[in-house]
């Protein structure tokens, strides 16, 4: 739902991957966005209404995006199709981060559209390992990969937390995924990610850059 910018790109990028698509917008005029030799359904109307979702197939569906410029018609529109017509993969953008914490929490999975844009922003300008690799929906928590001074090698972790304020929240060692406890050892390979506030993220990285103190 949703023939803007970004129905439009994902429409025909679904397609070259070989799905059969069905776009709905309330517009006729947004349908111009789709490419030319887009082969799926156009369908006009509200992307929230029983009849407009049947006529686009919703019945037959195993994915469905709301990605219209409303948060309202997206989160209804969402809420329709995974409880009235059982589509288990269900995704809606929002604009408002308070809104799609409120969302997630109901089970539809959201995409905020300014932190994960501010993410993608921050990723580009900062030194690598700063910017968060994930944030949750309200923008509050982010994970991030953190760069240690190499004297916190030998050092547990509990004593890096202590030091940054930060949670380590795990550890990838030798490629592999490891769930710290608090008397687990940081070693020289391994790259530690942390769960800080998103306000204390600069204070965090100066403190794991930092040599650990003694006492």
């Amino acid at each position: 739902m949703g023939c803007g910018r970004v129905g439009s790109a994902l429409s025909s990028g679904l397609e070259r991957l070989g799905h059969d698509v069905a776009v709905i917008d309330k517009e006729p005029q947004a349908f111009r966005r789709l490419s030319p030799d887009f082969r799926g359904k156009q369908v006009i109307g509200q992307g929230f209404h029983r009849e407009v979702l049947i006529e686009a197939g919703v019945e037959q569906a195993q994915a469905f995006a709301a990605v219209s410029s409303g948060d309202n018609s997206n989160i209804i529109a969402a809420r329709v199709a995974r409880e009235t017509f059982g589509i288990d993969r269900v995704v809606a953008r929002i604009y408002d981060a308070k809104r799609a914490a409120v969302y997630e929490r109901l089970g539809i999975p959201t995409v905020a559209t300014v932190p994960w844009s501010t993410d993608r922003l921050m990723r580009m300008l900062l030194p690598d390992g700063v910017a968060s690799a994930w944030r949750e929906p309200t923008g509050t928590v982010a994970i991030l990969a953190l760069p240690v001074h190499e004297e916190w090698s030998g050092h547990p972790v509990r004593e890096l937390e202590t030091a940054t304020g930060a949670r380590v929240a795990f550890i990838v060692r030798f490629g592999t995924g490891v769930l710290p406890k608090p008397d687990t050892a940081v070693q020289a390979e391994d790259t530690i990610y942390v769960a800080a506030l998103s306000g204390t993220v600069s204070d965090v990285t100066a403190a794991a850059a930092a040599p650990p103190q003694e006492g």
